[in-house]
C-alpha cells in the first residue's frame, strides 16, 4: 500500500497576458471602448470589472487543473456545475496489475499524526480493504465488484475545466472554514497557485483566505 498527500498540477493555462488581453477585449465590447486598450490597460479594467460583479466578462477564459486527491474530496469537486471532469474509473482500473505497483494508493489524513491512535486505527482499516481487494480480484472478482470494499481514502485523479469565474466561486465554497478539512488542503495551494500566475483575478480571495487576520482564513 502507497500512501501520498494530495496535489495539483495545472493541465492547461493560457499565458497571463492573453487571458488578460482577451478578458479585456470581452469586457470593453459591451461599453464599445476598444480604443482605450493599452499594452497595460488589462489589469486595471479587469479589477474594476471584478469589483462591480460583473464578472460573466471572466468566464471566456477557462484553465485545466488535474487534482489528485481521495475518493471523498473527489465527490465534493464534481459536484460544481460548471465544469467538465474526467475521473480516474475503479470500474475499469486494476490495483492488482503491476502498473499500479500491486497495490492501492490513499492519501493520508493530516488532521491525524502518525504516533496517534486515529492513525494507527486508520491505517490498520487501509491495509485490510487493500488485503480483501486483492483477495478478491484473486478469485476472480472484477475490478467493479472488487471496488466496493475501496476506503473513501483512496487515491484518485480528476480532471477538471472551468471558466475563471466558476474557479473564484469553487474557492470561495472550498477554502472556507465550514468546508472539510481535506478540500481546504486542496483547494488553498490551488488558490496561491492561481494568484501567483493570474493574481488581478483571484487577489480578493487570497486576501480572504491568506490574511490571517481574516475570520475566513
Amino acid at each position: 500500500m502507497k500512501i501520498i498527500s494530495p496535489y495539483h498540477e495545472f493541465l492547461h493555462m493560457p499565458d497571463g497576458d492573453v487571458i488578460l488581453k482577451v478578458i479585456e477585449l470581452a469586457g470593453r465590447t459591451c461599453y464599445k471602448s476598444e480604443e482605450k486598450i493599452t499594452p497595460t490597460s488589462g489589469a486595471d479594467f479587469i479589477r474594476r470589472i471584478i469589483r462591480s460583479g460583473h464578472h460573466s466578462v471572466i468566464e471566456h477564459m477557462n484553465v485545466t487543473v488535474r487534482f489528485i486527491c481521495d475518493r471523498g474530496v473527489s465527490h465534493e469537486l464534481v459536484r460544481h456545475r460548471l465544469a467538465s471532469y474526467s475521473q480516474e474509473s475503479t470500474r475499469y482500473a486494476n490495483y492488482s496489475h503491476d502498473r499500479f505497483g500491486n497495490e492501492i494508493t490513499v492519501i493520508k489524513p493530516f488532521f491525524w499524526a502518525e504516533d496517534s491512535q486515529a492513525y494507527q486505527d486508520w491505517l490498520s482499516a487501509m491495509a485490510y480493504a487493500e488485503k480483501i481487494y486483492l483477495k478478491l480480484i484473486q478469485e476472480g472478482a472484477s475490478p467493479q465488484e472488487a471496488r466496493s470494499v475501496l476506503p473513501n481514502s483512496l487515491k484518485t485523479e480528476v480532471v477538471m475545466t472551468a471558466n475563471l469565474r466558476e474557479w473564484k466561486h469553487v474557492i470561495n465554497l472550498r477554502c472556507s472554514r465550514a468546508a472539510h478539512p481535506q478540500i481546504r488542503e486542496v483547494i488553498l495551494p490551488l488558490l496561491a497557485d492561481l494568484h501567483q500566475r493570474l493574481p488581478v483575478f483571484f487577489e480578493q480571495e487570497y486576501e480572504r483566505y491568506f490574511n490571517q487576520n481574516s475570520p475566513t482564513a
